[in-house]
């Protein structure tokens, strides 16, 4: 199930800027995620890479997994520095010291890099308009540093800063909707995407290179060590996800939203939650709990739908 996103019909393009010999964990789904993004984006890409798994996976000196122009940056400023790559290679075209052309900008970052400590600058560049993509890939911690809660971390999720206990449930803060954050800022495209549904994502960078000024992405980054699961179920993980309501695939174009799968009845959450060690200490009533959050959030947005936001 795809949903109304068509890219089936054509095959991704076959050459590949993230290229084979990064370090990645076994079924690392931002790595897919990021390889499928880029297909589908091609070598006329710039991107700017806040510090993080990426970075660290990708770029072991002296060595690259990038065939692109790619720019590793500090952990907060990835949208920054993207905006001024933007900035100026419109400023060089204006000049004529480049040729007029579309060039594909592309800040991107993990949920910490984005929801946290790069959030002021997300804003900065969705509120001055710069035309370029920005892609949050969210693996719900801080990874690379040794499995740290962030702001995107769900309720009850056990980290090495938010251990389960005998006096704690992991998480004791609710995630942050940084795709509403986005919204919020009127800008013409935003989207939920999940390469467990490769063409929707793909549909999803094809317009978010199209649209003129900033796009936002936040991509499902299903991370089979910090969230304590079986490697093999990364893909099934981020299916079950969507189709539990936990994580919703929809897009907002020019403020309005529309869902592209549409879930109409839930799967129960314990066939989400279960297969991952970062939520095996909930109980039934913790579980229940967040499950009834998960389709309250999930009835909020379906009375936003075909609303302009």
């Amino acid at each position: 199930m795809q949903g109304p996103n068509v890219f089936a019909a054509r095959l991704f393009p076959k050459d590949n800027p993230f290229v084979a010999g990064h370090r990645a964990c076994q079924g690392c789904a931002e790595a897919l995620a990021v390889r499928l993004i880029h297909q589908v984006l091609g070598r006329n890409t710039i991107v700017a890479s806040a510090t993080g798994c990426m970075e660290i996976i990708s770029s072991s000196y002296p060595d690259t997994a990038w065939a692109i122009p790619w720019i590793h940056v500090a952990f907060e400023n990835a949208a920054a520095v993207a905006s001024g790559v933007e900035a100026g290679l419109k400023i060089l075209m204006k000049k004529g010291r480049l040729p007029k052309r579309k060039i594909n900008v592309v800040g991107m970052a993990g949920d910490g890099g984005t929801a946290d400590i790069g959030i002021q600058a997300l804003s900065g560049v969705l509120e001055r308009g710069h035309d370029m993509i920005y892609v949050c890939y969210d693996n719900e911690a801080y990874m690379n540093t040794g499995i740290q809660r962030s702001s995107s971390t769900p309720f009850g999720a056990a980290t090495t800063t938010s251990p389960a206990g005998s006096q704690s449930i992991g998480q004791q803060t609710w995630k942050k909707n940084v795709t509403l954050i986005a919204a919020a800022h009127g800008i013409p495209y935003v989207a939920t995407a999940s390469p467990s549904y490769p063409f929707d994502l793909a549909a999803k960078v094809e317009k978010a290179a199209k649209v003129k000024g900033p796009a936002y992405l936040h991509v499902f980054s299903c991370c089979p060590t910090g969230w304590r699961m079986q490697p093999e179920l990364a893909i099934a993980i981020g299916r079950t996800a969507v189709e539990t309501g936990v994580f919703p695939l929809y897009e907002i174009e020019q403020g309005k939203l529309k869902f592209n799968i549409h879930i109409k009845e839930f799967r129960p959450l314990k066939e989400y939650l279960k297969p991952q060690g970062r939520f095996r200490h909930l109980d039934d009533a913790t579980i229940a709990e967040i499950e009834q959050r998960v389709h309250a959030e999930y009835r909020k947005l379906e009375r936003r739908e075909g609303l302009v936001l």
